[in-house]
């Protein structure tokens, strides 16, 4: 048993209360590998944000957890030789069994989510307070989820949006004692939120997809007030790096994500961690495309991988100042 203490992580209790009182959301971004994990630690020291290191259950497998472990250590050091010691959280993003979630917290994970929203209503309060119990006797915070997320992300695949049901939020919480909740009011997983019908166009010809459903948040807010709220799939898919990746062969059709703007008003309400992962895709996918075409004879991966952590570090610094707003709260 390793405890993130020893690694020199923390969890999210006091992190989500001071997000909620100070109107900002904690980013949450997920990584798979180290170049990822780098642009993630130096943007958010730079910006002095707290931030979550989110690690699916894929790329657990795809990093390897003893890896994983160090590399979470690591980030910590890292954090200070760069001069400032964020608060780094290191979590499971949608753990499917109370099996996983032990696993995970034996090897150092702060926080871990488990998500039985695909479960009937029963189900998913018995496995998430299962995981509570034991998160809870090692100081370990949980994410439980209410409602279901469409889209593509790892092995969670929906096709169609749950809205969370404001009148099963206080009886979840009470029961399964959840530190946080993971709701649904129309992001999804994925860089493909939204069918161009869905969507509007705007003066410049951007389609624009439908308003998140702020209705479904402001009720949640009135019967959990002050309990932080999550959001998934909070990507939101910035264009220029999908031109750019189809400029440079690439063939990504309708990917739209969420408006910054949309983001922006939900991090001044309870909602205190956002999830993004494809923007991060995007960001790096595309600046290697742009150097393989524009440099067809360099095989060095650290001259394509290196500009595009430095293309991934420079998105996530705009989020936490200007979409978040984490920017200064370490």
């Amino acid at each position: 048993m390793v405890s993130y203490k020893e690694l020199g992580l923390v969890n999210t209790k006091e992190l989500f209360q001071k997000a909620i009182e100070g109107k900002y959301a904690i980013p949450a971004f997920n990584f798979n590998n180290m170049e990822q994990l780098q642009a993630i630690i130096s943007a958010c020291v730079e910006t002095k944000s707290p931030v979550i290191l989110q690690v699916s259950s894929g790329a657990r497998k795809y990093a390897n957890q003893t890896l994983l472990r160090y590399m979470a250590q690591g980030a910590v050091e890292y954090a200070k030789e760069l001069g400032y010691a964020i608060p780094i959280v290191l979590h499971l993003d949608h753990g499917d069994s109370l099996e996983l979630c032990k696993d995970c917290i034996q090897s150092g994970f702060s926080s871990v989510m488990i998500d039985g929203s695909h479960l009937p209503y029963e189900e998913n309060v018995a496995l998430t307070k299962s995981v509570v119990d034991y998160a809870h006797q090692h100081g370990v915070t949980v994410e439980g989820e209410l409602g279901i997320l469409a889209g593509i992300e790892d092995d969670v695949v929906a096709e169609h949006h749950t809205y969370t049901e404001p009148d099963e939020v206080v009886d979840f919480v009470t029961r399964t004692g959840v530190d946080s909740l993971a709701i649904s009011i129309g992001t999804s997983h994925g860089a493909n939120k939204f069918t161009p019908d869905q969507c509007t166009v705007d003066e410049n010809g951007r389609l624009v997809p439908p308003p998140l459903r702020f209705d479904i948040l402001e009720e949640i807010e009135k019967r959990i007030p002050g309990f932080p709220i999550v959001l998934h799939g909070s990507s939101s898919v910035p264009q220029e790096h999908v031109d750019t990746i189809n400029k440079y062969g690439g063939a990504l059709k309708d990917s739209i994500g969420i408006p910054e703007e949309q983001l922006r008003h939900a991090a001044e309400s309870a909602v205190c961690k956002v999830n993004i992962d494809s923007d991060g895709r995007l960001a790096m996918t595309a600046k290697i495309r742009e150097v393989m075409a524009t440099n067809p004879a360099e095989f060095d991966p650290r001259k394509y991988l290196g500009p595009a952590r430095e293309e991934l570090k420079k998105l996530y610094m705009h989020k936490t100042k200007n979409v978040l707003g984490s920017a200064g709260k370490a």
